[in-house]
């Protein structure tokens, strides 16, 4: 994995094998990523997983062996005492050019990923909400 952050922005890319997840939470490390927002990315994934909420504590998870390309991703990411929470959604196309989406639940890089954050002095963090079963965002003093 490599990073760049220059200003707000923070540029990395992944590389085959590569974890999505654990090398987020690296780059988020590296750089102090209080909250950011995911502005693009692009490349190519296997070995993923996306999810669909249908209802409380069912997030339909469904698992894709085959390398997609990465159309897009975007999401937020918060650190939460020290524990970075991450929501993210992906469209993934295949070979095809059939398109799939979701909840980016895992990922293994195949080729590449190119991703851009925004880092941002807001502050968020999510809680549990009984009513739905999902982490929903609150916002700093809202």
């Amino acid at each position: 994995m490599q990073s760049k952050e220059e200003g707000s922005l923070i540029f990395l890319r992944l590389f085959p094998d590569e974890d999505i997840y654990r090398e987020l939470e690296e780059v988020c490390q590296r750089h102090e990523v209080g909250t950011a927002v995911v502005l693009s990315g692009v490349g190519q994934l296997k070995h993923f997983e996306l999810g669909y909420f249908k209802e409380k504590g069912d997030y339909c998870p469904q698992g894709f062996e085959k390398p997609h390309e990465l159309l897009s991703l975007t999401g937020s990411i918060s650190n939460q005492e020290g524990k970075y929470n991450f929501h993210l959604h992906a469209a993934l196309g295949n070979k095809e050019k059939s398109v799939v989406g979701g909840h980016l639940i895992k990922g293994i890089v195949e080729v590449t990923n190119e991703i851009v954050l925004l880092k941002t002095s807001l502050k968020l963090e999510r809680r549990l909400e009984e009513s739905t079963g999902l982490q929903g965002m609150y916002l700093e003093g809202g």
